[in-house]
């Protein structure tokens, strides 16, 4: 078949839905097998239409999944909530016209879902370090798809998400064309990748050897929105307050001794080594529990008045801090300002981030009690390369520091937790998260949800965790399934821009040669 499947208002209408589709695979609605789905639709309405054509109707796509996808960045600023759905549609609009080229091409079932692993990799990196939320992959912890991150990782799952949706369109319109081996081929590969999913072990090259007592406390704040941490010293003596009934807990034996303690992201916003009150309130703590705490920290940047670090500090109750990480990959326009000199005089509401936190260099690996725990900060776990080095560093559990106060009441932290149950399964770990506001957890490496502190909840837990070694077939093969996808995708582009040559060309020698 040579044209387009469906006329200009069908396809504007498929694109809508393929979005609407897209959207219900997250939380709140949450229902990962609509992702397929959206896929399926978005194809059919850019099957083999014209680049323009594609590129716009894709740009539909991305704006109705983006937009309420991430509706939460309203809350600091519309402007930052809809610039950034507009940037996310770009960069699916950018898909669509390589879809329309790549859908002339023999085998497009297998490359138009490379090309979705393309977008989401330069959606997830450029600009300024990209933003990766709404990839496919992180909608898939609760589905059979989701299984495949521990094998292919997060670019693979991306993958077969889509391929579940190209190989049964393709299945249908070989069949509608009376090409009915090649439906059947590919509706065997469209339910191969379901039993696949189905049926594989989780787990593989990876071992428990023992456990370890990890106490997670949510604190809570003040208040939610832009002014959660506005009262800075309230924000601490919440942590430590919940600490110190977490001890009376453990001295009357409701609850087990922990090995350590996870406190979130801001859990201190007033620098512990330059204020000796706030350093003599997180000792008391960690002297009250006996244990070690993992303290989410904002620290200044010695002789850089403009600068701070976001870091995860160790406290010990008798020699107090010791091993410490700077969060890799600060937000850009939440923790640090691109183009501050040029757009702050344009967007006054920078001054409310008058400082820019300074990106550290060394992944979150951080012995703490006789454990090698990789740490990453908030939206970290959307990034791949920092999850592989904490993995490939041998972390035997991974944490993560979270503050969603700002986003208190809306979808973020439950988004947020499908990205954390998927790396679990991706790189064999339990995945402990703290938050200041919730969403708390206690994932173990299959993906399920051990243990939990929902939003709005104030105390603590205390969970015994496997500490895992060696590393999953996706941790073994790092990066190198993105870069095979994303490779045949661009030899897909390359083929289908040929085609395309060529048959312009055709016809502009029958029009010359005229009838």
């Amino acid at each position: 078949m040579n044209s387009k499947l469906v006329s200009a208002p069908v396809g504007i209408a498929l694109a809508i839905a393929a979005g609407i589709c897209c959207y219900l695979a997250f939380a709140p609605i949450a229902i990962g097998a609509l992702a397929p789905v959206g896929v399926l639709l978005l194809t059919i309405a850019i099957f083999r239409v014209t680049l323009r054509r594609g590129f716009g109707l894709a740009f539909i796509t991305g704006l109705v999944f983006f937009l309420p996808l991430i509706s939460w960045m309203a809350t600091p600023g519309v402007d930052a909530w809809l610039l950034l759905s507009l940037l996310c549609a770009l960069w699916v609009a950018l898909m669509g016209a390589a879809i329309a080229l790549v859908t002339r091409v023999p085998g497009w079932p297998i490359w138009v879902p490379c090309l979705w692993v393309i977008q989401e990799a330069l959606r997830g990196t450029v600009p300024w370090g990209g933003f990766a939320w709404g990839d496919l992959a992180f909608a898939q912890s609760s589905t059979w798809l989701g299984k495949y991150a521990a094998f292919i990782g997060r670019p693979g799952v991306t993958f077969v998400v889509a391929l579940a949706g190209t190989t049964l369109l393709a299945a249908f319109l070989a069949v509608r064309a009376g090409q009915r081996g090649s439906g059947i081929a590919w509706f065997a590969v469209w339910l191969l990748v379901l039993t696949v999913g189905l049926v594989a072990p989780l787990g593989i090259g990876t071992s428990t050897q023992r456990t370890v007592a990890i106490a997670i406390v949510q604190g809570g704040t003040p208040q939610l929105g832009l002014s959660a941490l506005d009262v800075r010293r309230q924000v601490l003596e919440n942590h430590v307050a919940q600490t110190m009934l977490l001890a009376e807990q453990v001295r009357t034996g409701q609850v087990e001794q922990p090995d350590f303690v996870l406190w979130p992201e801001n859990s201190t916003d007033i620098d512990p080594f330059q204020d000796p009150t706030v350093a003599a309130d997180i000792t008391r703590a960690a002297v009250a529990i006996n244990a070690p705490i993992l303290v989410g920290a904002v620290v200044a940047v010695p002789g850089n008045p403009m600068g701070v670090w976001n870091m995860g500090v160790v406290w010990d109750p008798v020699t107090g801090p010791g091993a410490r990480y700077i969060k890799n990959h600060p937000v850009p326009f939440g923790e640090y300002v691109p183009l501050r000199a040029e757009l702050a005089p344009i967007l006054g509401r920078f001054d409310q981030i008058p400082r820019d936190f300074l990106a550290g260099d060394k992944p979150g690996l951080l012995p703490i009690g006789g454990v090698l725990v990789g740490d990453a900060i908030c939206f970290e776990v959307s990034d791949d390369q920092v999850l592989q080095r904490l993995v490939a560093g041998a972390a035997e559990v991974i944490t993560v520091q979270t503050n969603n106060a700002t986003f208190g009441g809306s979808a973020q932290p439950e988004q947020q937790l499908g990205i954390e149950r998927l790396r679990a399964i991706e790189t064999g770990r339990s995945v402990v998260v703290a938050a200041t506001t919730g969403v708390s957890a206690v994932i173990t490496p299959d993906g399920v949800v051990q243990a939990v502190m929902q939003q709005g909840e104030v105390g603590s837990l205390v969970v015994s965790v496997a500490l895992i070694d060696g590393r999953t077939i996706a941790g073994h093969l790092g990066k190198l399934p993105e870069l095979l996808l994303a490779g045949l995708g661009i030899a897909a582009i390359a083929a289908g821009s040929v085609v395309r040559i060529r048959r312009r060309g055709r016809r502009g020698a029958e029009h010359r040669l005229g009838p």
